[in-house]
């Protein structure tokens, strides 16, 4: 076979993985080692699927750092794979375009990578149950923070018959989401799909949200076949089982590519201040017109996030949300970055002086 028609072969198996020039060209000096490229399609204890020109291979990622939990194989890495071996291993993956990361729940707070080369983050949620705005947000600021474009899906619709109040649920969201589609869709009667099939054609999907949140079903239904399992959810509570415990990389027959996830019970937030703001850009946006640059928007005067408060412009849910996120992200950070938790620490001791001679004034006004 020739170099090119090699190369034609490579393009017709991968293309509706996600393939094309970009991707040729990075993997380009790997070419002449006889490596394969490839992408990750399940991660499963240190092995890994990808599918090949030469099909789906089973490969071992001992080569690929294991003990750091940012640089291990994820799925939907492209990677650079060995053309036979028993093991055969990847050699390494190409350079990530985006990841969805998230912290992990440890106490060292490492972040872990839930899927890679991603371009819409589709974040599920139940209108079986009493909405969770700020967890939304929580969603919001992970997947801006990842470099995807964030879609937020409403699922279930059918279980909210009157008009009204599927209208008002759905703007509460919008509100919460400045910037996102909003859909809503019941994947069990095929209703409201039209559109995110369209989004999902265009590029690489990740599936995200609470167990019960019914992505199972909404794989199901994109991709035209009962491939997820489905399990029913508890009835007190809405939640569900973890139907899928791996995250799986699969080729819809429209074009395009999902990545189904588990069911994630803890949302942490890892180094995403500017996802957060993209989530709160309202409040980024009046913060700007402050009497302060440093404004903490809690009662310093000419505060114009405390004025949009007073005139009902914006909800002190939305504010406390905001600082809320704002607070954990830079935790998480200071725990890896010395100059910061410095800062942090600066900060605390000013304002605990400031604390303090607060009362010592009182005090004297009381004498």
């Amino acid at each position: 076979m020739t170099f090119r028609s090699a190369a034609s072969s490579v393009f017709s198996a991968l293309a509706p993985y996600g393939w094309d020039e970009a991707w040729a060209d990075e993997f380009a000096p790997y070419e002449p080692e006889g490596l394969l490229p490839g992408r990750v399609i399940r991660v499963d204890r240190g092995q890994c699927d990808v599918v090949t020109a030469e099909g789906v291979v089973r490969a071992d990622t001992a080569f690929v750092t294991p003990h750091d939990p940012m640089r291990v194989v994820c799925t939907g890495d492209w990677v650079a794979v060995e053309p036979a071996g028993n093991p055969r291993y990847v050699r390494t993956y190409l350079p990530r375009r985006t990841a969805f990361v998230r912290s992990t729940s440890s106490e060292r707070s490492e972040g872990q990578i839930l899927a890679a080369n991603i371009d819409h983050a589709i974040v599920a949620v139940s209108l079986a149950v009493e909405l969770d705005l700020g967890r939304i947000e929580r969603f919001l600021a992970l997947a801006w923070e990842s470099g995807a474009q964030p879609v937020v899906v409403l699922t279930k619709a059918d279980l909210v018959p009157d008009p009204a109040t599927l209208g008002h649920l759905v703007q509460d969201v919008e509100t919460t989401a400045p910037g996102v589609t909003v859909l809503t869709v019941s994947a069990t009667l095929g209703e409201g799909l039209e559109v995110l099939t369209a989004v999902v054609g265009g590029g690489t999907s990740v599936l995200l949200g609470q167990s019960g949140a019914g992505k199972s079903t909404l794989a199901n239904a994109l991709l035209g076949e009962d491939v997820m399992e489905v399990q029913a959810t508890r009835d007190m509570d809405g939640k569900g089982r973890h139907t899928t415990t791996t995250r799986n990389l699969l080729a819809l027959p429209g074009g395009g590519v999902l990545i189904d996830t588990p069911g994630l019970r803890g949302v942490g937030l890892w180094d995403a201040e500017t996802g957060v703001g993209q989530v709160f850009s309202e409040i980024e946006a009046l913060a700007e017109r402050c009497r302060f640059h440093d404004c903490a928007h809690e009662s310093e005067p000419g505060c114009a996030v405390l004025d949009a408060i007073d005139a009902g412009e914006l909800s002190e849910r939305r504010l406390e949300s905001y600082r809320k996120l704002l607070r954990e992200n830079q935790r998480i950070v200071a725990k890896t970055d010395a100059r910061l938790r410095a800062e942090i620490r600066k900060d605390w001791k000013r304002k605990g002086a400031e604390g303090r001679a607060a009362m010592e004034a009182k005090r004297g006004r009381w004498s």
